[in-house]
């Protein structure tokens, strides 16, 4: 095929993965086109399995010339694509086995609201904190940049602000509202992360999101504009609230934890980890596990005690806070997931098994 039949071939494989309400898109040799559909990887049949050089095709036809160059010297790499006005995709180009594989996760050009993704009511009340630190976590592909852009558009729609965005790459493009926003991306507009993080003081914001924190220079300034009057988001590959503040601890040398802890128990607003679970109904459906920030989870960041954090989430519910395992029980108890499903997702099975039988 020429690059114009791969264009078309790539085409249309993204307009079924829209159609199907796809998740992601897998391009690999020796299988045809792959989707995941509420959160099963499903093989498109009707489709023919693909050859190395039609892989090879598929992925080049993303690229520019730049970045094929710098794909080929590195061996992986990340960007986003706009597809028609319809969709965007974050997509990771890499080599195995010799042979190139391309991972494509599909980016709604629709920002949903905190109403439509049912996140907790209290994501309404982060959306209107002038100061602090919120982290979205879970494991990669449950909707943390979902969560973070409804709340990113509820700022957008009501206040009069200033938003800098550093993400690697762009995944939702947001339409300005009330607020101005500014959005960069790593290796096009901005060094990385902790380079775009120190320029942002420059530029006047009010909130600051950053895709990802990857390094203790980024945490530390990402605590640092929390600590001096920003609103700062972001996102994390952790599993709970508790192990959330133990990982940004544990970024930095012993010496320095002490300090981050401080910073932390003053600045941190709250922690929603997110998991996105197939429902018996329909598509997927979202359990969560909210944090708030009140003054004991502070004294337990400040003490050093985050193995009390669960408890405090737990008894906490009269201040909008929620627990994984009491999240689980209540979608099993109203027929929306399976008991297999909520065991497969519990951080905590015996806390769990122990509630459902309340």
């Amino acid at each position: 095929m020429d690059n114009g039949q791969y264009q078309k071939e790539l085409e249309e494989i993204l307009e079924l993965a829209i159609k199907k309400d796809a998740t992601d898109v897998h391009l690999s040799t020796g299988r045809p086109p792959t989707f995941r559909i509420n959160g099963q990887l499903v093989p498109l049949n009707e489709k023919p399995i693909l050859t190395d050089e039609e892989t090879q095709g598929l992925a080049f036809t993303l690229l520019s010339e730049e970045k094929k160059e710098k794909f080929l010297s590195q061996r992986d790499i990340d960007l986003s694509f706009a597809f028609q006005k319809k969709a965007r995709f974050r997509i990771n180009i890499y080599r195995q086995l010799g042979k190139i594989s391309i991972a494509l996760r599909l980016i709604p050009s629709k920002v949903r609201s905190i109403e439509e993704l049912n996140l907790p009511d209290a994501f309404h009340y982060i959306a209107k904190a002038s100061q602090g630190f919120f982290l979205v976590v879970g494991p990669s592909g449950q909707g943390k940049s979902t969560a973070l852009a409804a709340l990113m558009n509820e700022i957008n729609h009501t206040r009069w602000d200033h938003i800098i965005t550093i993400e690697d790459p762009i995944e939702y493009l947001f339409k300005e509202d009330k607020c101005i926003i500014d959005q960069r991306e790593v290796g096009e507009d901005v060094q990385d992360f902790h380079r775009g993080l120190r320029e942002a003081f420059r530029q006047d914001p009010d909130v600051i999101m950053i895709g990802e924190m990857r390094d203790p220079e980024t945490i530390s300034s990402a605590v640092t504009a929390a600590e001096t009057g920003h609103l700062v988001l972001t996102t994390l590959h952790t599993n709970t609230a508790s192990q959330t503040i133990d990982r940004i601890i544990d970024n930095f040398p012993p010496h320095q934890q002490n300090q981050i802890r401080m910073q932390l128990s003053l600045t941190i607003l709250g922690i929603l980890s997110r998991r996105l679970i197939p429902s018996l109904k329909e598509g997927v459906i979202n359990a969560v596990e909210l944090m708030i920030a009140n003054s004991a989870i502070r004294n337990l960041i400040r003490e050093g005690k985050t193995h009390q954090i669960n408890m405090i989430i737990e008894t906490g519910s009269e201040e909008g806070m929620i627990s994984l395992n009491r999240s689980l029980v209540d979608l099993v108890n109203r027929g929306m997931i399976s008991l297999e499903n909520a065991e497969l997702h519990s951080t905590n099975l015996s806390e769990l098994k122990m509630l459902l039988k309340k």
